[in-house]
């Protein structure tokens, strides 16, 4: 088991650096961090870009009205509660705060993730089943509904 001390001297370690992201696996235990720290170039902000590409949204959707709902945690993406039950969410619906969007699975817990925001479904970006990361973008919602 990867134990805490050794979790922050890593942390210590990537933070004089520029890594801004860093997997490690070690006897079927994986570690997986990501910096969030922004940059200042002649007074401008340049936010990072997420670790994994994102599929644009459709053409009439405007990039400051999407929301992206990210992992919490690492696991398994679910996008119902049972296998063979309907789906907790489809692209187009309607979404509001403290609705279940989605489950993952994290050392045989089920956790639900719900939505922090109103709006509409634009992508599912993760497939019913598959792994996740922490940070790992799941959903983008329109907030201008």
């Amino acid at each position: 088991m990867i134990d805490r001390e050794f979790i922050r001297e890593i942390i210590n370690l990537i933070r004089g650096s520029n890594i801004k992201v860093l997997k490690l696996e070690k006897e079927g235990e994986s570690l997986y961090i990501e910096t969030k720290e922004t940059e200042t170039v002649s007074g401008e902000e340049i936010k990072e870009t997420p670790h994994q590409e994102i599929m644009p949204p459709s053409e009439e959707v405007k990039e400051e009205h999407l929301h992206i709902i990210k992992s919490p945690l690492v696991g398994t993406f679910y996008r119902s509660p049972s296998p063979g039950a309907p789906p907790f969410v489809e692209v187009g619906d309607i979404v509001s705060p403290g609705q279940i969007l989605c489950i993952i699975e994290a050392l045989k817990v089920m956790n639900e993730i719900e939505c922090d925001v109103r709006g509409r479904i634009e992508k599912i970006l993760v497939e019913n089943g598959e792994k996740v990361e922490y940070g790992q973008p799941l959903f983008l919602i329109n907030t201008q509904i």
